[in-house]
């Protein structure tokens, strides 16, 4: 598995340092319903009902990513996913719930970013880790995701991968290379373009 020291570009030290100083001095815009007493909730920062990641990100350089994901779980329609899929494919993983306010905030963002890097083979999956099937349609209807998820509510695919996903910090977003290796980790609600930013580099390295 990767040490977890890692050596970021000083460009990337830029990248982030800049989205975490507007995210400090900028008012998290609406990203769901106006009415949504959860996503208000989140942005009150009382953190009631969820245990959050520290907002940080971590990034894994190329001598430090390890061995790929054994990703194994099956889809809320019942397709089956395994680690062969990452393969040759960036990949967004996600972990959330229905009732987690972070993951209502971020979930926007979610959606609008795999729809825009669809076209240059980045995919995205959900780890739902508490939800039954109905719960978690009706938060991919609210939020316009149309990636699958699965669910995981007996834990075995956190358990897995619990070198990157801490048990208690949901939402936690993986952005794995084409080999389907972690190149990094944001904990906490995912910030739209420091992810962006995440998945346009690993796009860019060399297949």
């Amino acid at each position: 598995m990767p040490s977890h020291p890692v050596s970021p570009l000083p460009e990337r030290r830029q990248v982030l340092r800049a989205a975490a100083l507007l995210a400090a001095v900028i008012p998290l815009a609406a990203c769901s319903k106006a009415d949504d007493p959860l996503a208000e909730q989140a942005r009150a920062g009382n953190g009631k009902n969820y245990i959050a990641g520290d907002g940080s990100v971590q990034e894994y350089g190329l001598e430090t990513r390890g061995d790929p994901l054994d990703l194994n779980g099956t889809t809320y329609e019942g397709k089956h996913i395994s680690a062969d899929q990452l393969q040759g494919k960036v990949t967004v993983l996600n972990f959330w719930y229905a009732a987690c306010a972070p993951c209502r905030l971020e979930a926007p963002h979610l959606s609008k970013l795999s729809k825009a890097f669809a076209s240059k083979g980045v995919q995205f999956f959900g780890v739902n880790v508490r939800d039954e099937k109905a719960t978690a349609a009706a938060f991919e209807r609210t939020f316009k995701i149309t990636y699958p998820s699965m669910p995981d509510a007996d834990g075995s695919i956190l358990l897995s991968m619990t070198e990157y996903v801490p048990p208690q910090a949901v939402p936690t977003t993986l952005v794995l290379d084409r080999q389907g290796r972690v190149a990094a980790r944001l904990l906490g609600e995912a910030d739209e373009s420091t992810l962006k930013a995440l998945i346009s580099d690993l796009v860019s390295e060399p297949a």
